[in-house]
């Protein structure tokens, strides 16, 4: 007997079934422009100076593929999560079934992972593509990115779950998503920025993911070690899950 949950998972990709020729289609547009403007072009530059030690194309490409998970996440645990409880109410018809609200947290929380997947899928392509994977180790990437997903995803559906106002979603890219994108280890290595920035670096879940996904595309060490990063990722999946399955109990008690 399948789990309730995966009645849930089944009702979103039932919904996304529309959709889904747009989202994939962007899944390989979107990295290969982005990694011409920004590998190809800008990279030229930075290749000049050799100050990374490596083909800047080959050092942001998985960077940029850990900040897609991220955004993925973040953008499908937001507004459609705050909107089943405000707008459509979906969250409450599930209550009304035998659905449980772990059952209904699952299932929502399944169908982003699915999402960071396909997304990350396509960009893992196109890096093939461009020679931007150097390892073996690479067919870890798809995983670390997803496990990167759930990290932000299971805390943004508590933040979704909480607020009164979709409009606190600006504050939450403004603060968090952004400077997380720009200084996270993306586009530069931390250890270039002064103490206060690197040490909140380090403690953004993205960074950690970046290294992951930098060690397994280009057959590096991490900074810190593969177990330390996996477990701060697997901490805030941990955390972000109770913190989220909490808030749902709260506000579909309402």
């Amino acid at each position: 007997m399948l789990h309730p949950s995966v009645a849930v998972l089944e009702y979103n990709l039932t919904a996304y079934r529309r959709v889904w020729r747009a989202s994939v289609l962007s899944s390989f547009a979107l990295p290969i422009l982005f990694l011409l403007g920004m590998g190809v072009s800008v990279g030229s530059y930075v290749d000049a100076r050799g100050a990374l030690g490596t083909d800047y194309l080959d050092y942001i490409a998985p960077g940029v593929l850990m900040s897609t998970a991220l955004q993925v996440a973040v953008g499908e645990s937001t507004w459609p999560v705050f909107g089943s409880f405000t707008w459509t109410r979906t969250f409450y018809a599930m209550q009304a079934t035998p659905l449980r609200v772990r059952d209904i947290l699952a299932g929502s929380l399944g169908f982003v992972l699915v999402r960071v997947g396909i997304a990350c899928a396509g960009f893992l392509v196109v890096m093939l593509a461009f020679g931007t994977i150097h390892s073996a180790w690479a067919l870890t990437a798809l995983p670390i990115c997803v496990l990167l997903g759930l990290a932000v995803t299971a805390p943004c559906f508590a933040y979704a779950a909480t607020i009164k106002n979709d409009g606190m979603f600006a504050v939450l890219l403004r603060f968090a998503v952004i400077p997380m994108t720009l200084f996270a280890g993306v586009f530069f290595p931390v250890d270039s920025l002064p103490w206060l920035p690197r040490w909140l670096a380090y403690v953004s879940p993205l960074w950690h993911g970046v290294e992951l996904g930098r060690a397994a595309t280009l057959g590096v060490e991490t900074a810190w070690g593969w177990s330390v990063h996996v477990g701060y990722l697997v901490a805030w999946c941990i955390f972000g899950y109770w913190l989220a399955l909490f808030r749902f109990n709260r506000k579909l008690s309402d």
